[in-house]
């Protein structure tokens, strides 16, 4: 057997991450607890994005104060699920046209190249951004 381990699955990211903030083993965690954890722990940008507030109002929608294991790893799995897909759908579209605009840019500069060598156009690259 190899040293490599499968991934971790996000349920199980999330009981790591439950039992990381419920150092005294109590079974539950408070807000608090979880607000210093998301500002000590770094958590990803999509979730920084949406702040420890929402969040917190997502695991606890009753205002008990208090959220189990269960429910943390049931809500954070699901808003993490929630915000890598928006997350995901939005880079790719931002993705593509990033790369169509490089697409674009690289073949204005090779026009370019290819005008300005020979003797009747030039600065095709130029043309084709103002049609872009």
């Amino acid at each position: 057997m190899s040293g490599a381990s499968a991934p971790m699955s996000p349920g199980r990211k999330m009981a790591n991450l439950f039992d990381s903030i419920d150092a005294s083993g109590s079974g539950t965690i408070s807000q608090s607890q979880f607000a210093q954890a998301f500002q000590s722990l770094n958590p990803s940008p999509s979730f920084q994005a949406a702040g420890a507030d929402a969040i917190w109002k997502k695991l606890d929608p009753n205002g008990t104060g208090k959220v189990s294991k269960q429910d943390f790893i049931d809500t954070m799995t699901a808003q993490m699920k929630a915000l890598r897909g928006s997350h995901h759908h939005r880079g790719a579209s931002q993705a593509s046209s990033a790369e169509g605009a490089q697409q674009l840019a690289q073949s204005a500069s090779y026009l370019d190249a290819v005008g300005a060598a020979s003797s009747g156009t030039k600065n095709v690259g130029a043309f084709l951004n103002t049609l872009a």
